[in-house]
């Protein structure tokens, strides 16, 4: 293995003839530098690269050690640190920084990098693997979901959309220039059920992502559309996915083609000159958290129901209504069928009712039930 190898120890290391000042220090830096050219060559942001790089750099820093020295019981003690401290910080970043750690001592290890033969001629001991499950936070279900993030129940999906479109038609009613903006956030907060969005999904969308599905004709334009700032993995760049409007939610259509209609031109100075499906007066693009906390406490709902709960409640709902979780799992955009059910969150009733078909089956069928 040469040089050639993204990450590989640089040459100038590699030269017997060249001392090292502060060779622990020196070789560290090149480190992370290696690592640096490594994640870059995987397509990773340059965010995510510097921000895995600052963590193993703050490891190293409260170690007092370098990644030859380092043992299981300081990546213990670390996270331990970070977990309670004056701001203990919660489990998500907790499995994130371990996560960091891990890929460093990882890209250490790997005999396509040549650190382990540098670091034995050089220091006399070589970088290991720190990081494994017995001290790792674990990602289960448990915690994985914050308690908040659960489905709003059909009920109080019913009480929060009544309660913007009694609001739309007061403000329209007293002639109040605030109905315009109401009705912009009403028909946001639906399209994010009926497609079950991002915050940063729903914000950026545009007119043109919006096209016919063959399939299903009588939706004319709005029979997909096409999700362009999907989360990255990885630390990669936004993905892409398109997501089919379901008949459970095909009441969206003659709501978006009102919305869509050239009259909004009329009705926002910005649409004009912007694409944006959800202009301001100000602005080309709004963001929705404060009217939608705004519009879920002027009901009475739980403060821990946020945005993100319609998500949960998309994919509740269509795997209440029968849908396979496989065509769920491509809707949202999740890579894994595991990230898709820790989403789900049944209703008791639709429980009770699984349970009581599957009892009418085997009723029905006597001889099946009993065999072999």
């Amino acid at each position: 293995m040469d040089g050639s190898v993204p990450g590989f120890v640089p040459r100038l290391l590699s030269d017997p003839t060249v001392g090292l000042f502060r060779a622990d220090e020196r070789v560290f830096d090149a480190m992370l530098d290696g690592w640096r050219a490594q994640m870059l060559a995987r397509g990773l942001t340059t965010s995510t690269i510097e921000n895995r790089c600052g963590l193993v750099g703050r490891f190293q820093q409260f170690t007092g050690e370098f990644p030859w020295q380092w043992r299981p019981a300081d990546i213990e003690d670390f996270l331990a640190e970070r977990r309670s401290g004056e701001k203990p910080i919660s489990l998500t970043t907790l499995r994130s920084d371990s996560n960091s750690v891990a890929m460093f001592c990882s890209y250490l290890t790997h005999p396509a990098y040549g650190w382990t033969e540098f670091c034995e001629r050089t220091f006399g001991d070589i970088p290991s693997q720190i990081c494994f499950d017995w001290n790792r936070p674990k990602h289960t279900t448990d915690d994985a979901v914050p308690v908040g993030r659960r489905a709003f129940t059909k009920r109080e999906l019913q009480r929060f959309f009544d309660y913007l479109d009694d609001l739309v038609d007061r403000e329209h009613a007293a002639g109040s220039k605030r109905w315009l903006p109401v009705y912009r956030d009403s028909i946001a907060f639906k399209l994010c059920y009926a497609y079950g969005l991002r915050r940063r999904e729903l914000t950026m969308l545009d007119l043109h992502d919006f096209g016919p599905n063959p399939h299903v004709p009588e939706y004319s334009m709005f029979g997909a559309v096409t999700i362009r700032w999907a989360k990255g993995t990885a630390g990669s760049g936004p993905r892409r996915r398109t997501v089919l409007t379901v008949p459970e939610f095909d009441w969206v259509v003659p709501m978006l083609q009102t919305w869509t209609s050239p009259g909004r031109r009329d009705r926002f100075t910005t649409a004009d000159r912007s694409a944006a499906l959800w202009p301001s007066e100000r602005r080309d693009r709004v963001t929705f958290g404060d009217s939608f906390a705004a519009a879920r406490d002027a009901v009475g709902l739980p403060k821990d129901l946020g945005l993100h709960c319609l998500r949960h409640s998309y994919v509740t709902h269509l795997i209440e209504a029968g849908y396979d979780p496989t065509f769920v799992q491509a809707q949202v955009g999740h890579s894994y069928a595991s990230t898709t059910s820790l989403y789900t969150s049944v209703s008791s009733d639709f429980k009770q009712k699984a349970v009581q078909q599957m009892i009418a089956r085997r009723i029905a069928t006597p001889e099946e039930a009993t065999d072999g």
